[in-house]
């Protein structure tokens, strides 16, 4: 069960990083639109896990290389945005959620 300190620190990374996404997919990632759908904070706060939504979900194995690539500076920014209001910038993990693919998939499949 996670604390409340490390709900309000998922929501204030949540929130940064799909600003950082939002501002950067015109010139790194060729206009594809990345959205941030969750963000997990382990209990010592050293570690983010972030759940990343792509849409066209072409080549999506290929942009979360490339995401991989560029999450030291990734990191930096959100460093720069949450700097006083985090003592400890948390490492980033980025995984892709494919839940509304999956969501997808079984509507096909009932229909």
């Amino acid at each position: 069960m996670e604390s409340t300190r490390q709900n309000k620190i998922s929501r204030l990374i949540q929130k940064e990083l799909a600003e950082i996404f939002q501002k950067e997919s015109r010139e790194l990632f060729h206009g594809k639109m990345i959205s941030v759908t969750t963000v997990r904070v382990t209990s010592d706060l050293s570690l983010a896990r972030a759940y990343l939504s792509i849409f066209p979900s072409e080549k999506m194995e290929e942009l979360m290389k490339e995401i991989k690539q560029l999450t030291p500076k990734i990191r930096f920014e959100l460093g720069k945005k949450t700097g006083k209001q985090l003592r400890v910038i948390p490492s980033l993990e980025f995984y892709i959620d494919d839940s509304l693919d999956y969501i997808d998939n079984i509507d096909r499949l009932l229909k």
